[in-house]
């Protein structure tokens, strides 16, 4: 069904060519877009017209038209006015509001088609027959891209998205539920994950400039096959949530980028606590205070390079051997060594990982 934001922006441009009144009726008689004021008198005359067979007429002055959608009546358009150009202006319009219904029809079933393919409700075999009866190409390279913002979205999010990414044939952008919107991008010849980056950052430029930084955007790997893209899809639903946990200072996040986040978040909780347990006697890092947690990451961002860390952090060498020494005493674990460095940094993101389950629970 075409929208009624749609429906009077189409009369409102028939107006200025054509310098015509128009006014678009559903069944019922409810005023769906109007350019003159006195559209609502048009109920009492429009319902007879509705039941007779006649396809136009002209009724105290005004041009009735029906318009269908597969044989179906759908609107009643209405010209202002009797003369032959009011005619010829009100079959234009009609045909126009027409086309629109089949455009916006073949648009909702790939939208369907697409939604129940990202989320594995097709059989393969459904799959490469809708697909083929929707003219969409099996074969084409595609990457899936989730737009997420903390707002649910109004009905201009999907056209925003649209107007920036352009109106290729190949590309799907819906949604499939009040936060969320999906792009199905499909690749030309060359493109890889470097296009993919600004194409993303494409898509976080559509969203309000006051909203932005509660953005995210997350995108899967790049699929060969129609079949393959909800393993895209489901990718970048991880790469959004796992970006939340371990890289949250980022509003742009790829699946390929996770790292070890990734095998991280797939581990059941009971064994991350278990995992706790073992390394920290039953302590947990969040028990460290503010200066020795601080201590910790710029270590690791150094590559365990003690006096590069020294000289950021604005200590003496000797004070940092100090701190480290201490946290040895405290948890058995030397960061100077590598092994031990590891476990440490895995032990960290585990309790980050699971204080984020604890905050979705509540």
């Amino acid at each position: 069904m075409i929208s009624n934001q749609i429906l009077q922006s189409t009369i409102e441009g028939l107006k200025v060519i054509s310098r015509i009144d128009l006014c678009v009726i559903d069944l019922e008689g409810n005023v769906l877009a109007t350019t003159y004021p006195e559209a609502e008198e048009h109920k009492a005359s429009m319902l007879p017209f509705v039941d007779s067979p006649a396809d136009s007429q002209v009724v105290q002055g005004y041009q009735f038209f029906k318009i269908f959608d597969e044989h179906q009546l759908e609107y009643i358009l209405v010209a202002k006015g009797g003369s032959d150009d009011v005619y010829m202006v009100g079959k234009m319009a009609a045909f126009q509001i027409q086309n629109l219904l089949v455009a916006y029809k073949e648009r909702f079933d790939k939208d369907n088609f697409i939604k129940n393919l990202l989320l594995d409700n097709l059989l393969l075999v459904d799959i490469y027959n809708r697909a083929k009866k929707l003219h969409i190409d099996v074969d084409a390279r595609r990457v899936v891209f989730l737009l997420e913002t903390d707002h649910e979205k109004d009905s201009s999010s999907l056209e925003n998205v649209r107007t920036i990414l352009g109106s290729k044939n190949g590309d799907f952008i819906t949604a499939v539920d009040e936060k969320n919107i999906i792009v199905v991008k499909e690749l030309a010849q060359g493109e890889g994950y470097p296009e993919m980056e600004h194409t993303a950052q494409q898509i976080l430029d559509s969203v309000d400039p006051g909203k932005r930084e509660q953005a995210h955007v997350a995108y899967g790997t790049i699929v060969d096959e129609i079949k393959e893209v909800s393993r895209s899809y489901k990718e970048a639903r991880m790469a959004l949530d796992v970006g939340k946990i371990f890289f949250s200072d980022r509003n742009v996040i790829a699946y390929s980028s996770l790292g070890i986040g990734r095998l991280i978040y797939q581990l059941p909780i009971p064994l991350c606590k278990m995992f706790i347990r073992e390394i920290f006697e039953g302590k947990s890092p969040d028990d460290f205070d503010e200066e020795t947690l601080t201590t910790i990451n710029k270590f690791f961002e150094n590559s365990l390079n003690v006096s590069e860390t020294s000289r950021q952090l604005y200590i003496h060498r000797n004070t940092l051997v100090y701190r480290l020494d201490k946290l040895q005493k405290s948890t058995g674990l030397d960061l100077r060594v590598f092994e031990d460095a590891i476990t440490f940094k895995i032990a960290l993101m585990v309790v980050r990982y699971m204080k984020y389950m604890e905050n979705l629970d509540y």
